[in-house]
């Protein structure tokens, strides 16, 4: 626990001085494609403190100034799976975003979406020290938290106080110089698997590059695709990528809870390659212009040319109605929809005052998704792009982009998070065996 903390805390700095010397790039690992966005920092125009202790911490305006995506080799799952292969895309996609801005990069943040991410919910209580609630005292109640045994070959990637409590006057986001002599905390962490992190950290660094920080896509996806009444309310996030679907659950502007199912698009591209067995890159194409999930009478009568180059006449004039494509994609639309509600339930979803649900990442492209999923996760469903942000290509404002952009605000506007405050050593967290609780459903 104490390397871990150490290391983010040293990552944070290295973030810090980046932005400092103005530039900083942000990577967006995925499963079927590698985005690389070059941000530019006004440090003149830097303001520090935001809206208290769990939201935004220290902000800064940027532009993008640099872009580029490069085809995803060599992860599965959101995991890297050939170090060789995603080293030489990161270098691709990082190196032609370089060359557009015109400037080198050195440190940079990344965003993962596998590793079977966990949520936790924790509490802690102490006394307040002195008349008033200073910074140790945050830092000792963060202490103060009882730490699950979350099990070894796992590490905290985000563990971040969501909600501060003075003498039971809850829902505060920033107690410092508050009057009050008991203070409690919420705080949500997400455990992932510690040899993802370590992969992606060793990739970055066989690239020449310095690893500035990491977070998870389905919480940066949020961040960018929801709008600020959506985070505050009760909302979730379904980041639909290529080999994973990110879920994050955001309420009172934090991210309470965060999960990953297995499934995307490259499934459903799988399933229509061995339907129709064709390669993957002409299954891709055709799910791409002629796919979809909801049928209409015309389909049974729009026929779609597979084509392909085999040399066996009879085999490359192949045709396919779109009604035999819709019944191709949907069973596997359904199966990641149907697992994803399945996660939304085990969190408590139905207990949030306001149950929006958005679509976005590449996947939720396929025409009719909107209206497939409010059938099968409740009726307020939206389809969610990504918050403009300054300089940001024409071609990078689709879904497919939710999490580099996050990544981009995550640069930008930090979340405070435990290691951002000195935990004294003498209440360092002990990994007590207490039962972590789903507490947004129990507590508020």
């Amino acid at each position: 626990m104490r390397d871990l903390y150490e290391t983010q805390r040293a990552m944070r700095n290295l973030r810090k001085a980046a932005m400092q010397r103005g530039v900083v790039a942000v990577l967006d690992v995925g499963s079927s494609k590698i985005a690389c966005l070059v941000l530019r920092f006004d440090t003149s125009a830097q303001r520090i403190g935001g809206d208290g202790v769990g939201s935004l911490a220290g902000q800064a305006a940027f532009r993008v100034i640099g872009a580029a995506t490069t085809r995803s080799r060599g992860v599965k799952f959101g995991e890297i799976e050939a170090m060789q292969e995603t080293e030489r895309a990161i270098r691709t996609a990082v190196q032609a975003a370089q060359k557009m801005a015109n400037i080198r990069v050195d440190h940079v943040i990344a965003c993962f979406s596998g590793a079977g991410p966990r949520s936790y919910g924790l509490s802690g209580q102490v006394e307040v020290e002195g008349p008033v609630v200073n910074e140790q005292d945050v830092s000792r109640v963060l202490a103060a938290c009882d730490v699950p045994d979350y099990g070894d070959g796992r590490e905290v990637l985000h563990a971040q106080p969501v909600n501060f409590a003075l003498d039971h006057r809850s829902g505060m986001n920033d107690p410092r110089g508050q009057i009050g002599t008991e203070l409690s905390t919420d705080m949500h962490m997400l455990t992932v698997d510690a040899t993802a992190i370590q992969n992606l950290a060793h990739c970055v660094k066989r690239c020449d590059l310095e690893l500035a920080g990491v977070a998870n896509s389905a919480y940066v996806s949020g961040t960018s695709a929801l709008v600020e009444d959506e985070q505050e309310l009760g909302s979730a996030c379904i980041d639909m990528g290529g080999g994973t679907t990110g879920i994050s659950v955001f309420w009172r502007k934090h991210m309470i809870y965060a999960d990953a199912v297995r499934m995307g698009g490259d499934h459903v591209t799988g399933d229509i390659s061995m339907a129709l067995q064709v390669p993957m890159q002409t299954a891709e194409r055709i799910k791409t212009i002629f796919g979809g999930v909801l049928a209409t009478g015309m389909d049974d009568r729009e026929k779609i040319e597979i084509g392909g180059d085999t040399g066996d006449w009879e085999h490359d004039r192949r045709t396919v109605t779109r009604s035999e494509l819709i019944g191709i994609m949907r069973p596997r639309v359904e199966e990641i929809l149907e697992e994803v509600r399945h996660r939304l339930d085990a969190a408590g979803f139905d207990h949030m005052p306001s149950q929006q649900i958005v679509l976005t990442g590449g996947a939720s492209q396929i025409p009719g998704l909107d209206g497939l999923a409010s059938r099968i996760l409740g009726q307020q469903v939206r389809l969610g792009r990504p918050l403009r942000v300054h300089g940001l290509p024409q071609a990078a404002t689709g879904p497919a982009f939710a999490s580099a952009v996050g990544m981009c605000l995550f640069a930008a506007h930090p979340q405070d998070e435990w290691w951002d405050f000195d935990l004294p050593m003498d209440r360092y967290p002990a990994r007590s065996l207490k039962r972590a609780v789903r507490w947004f459903r129990d507590n508020w």
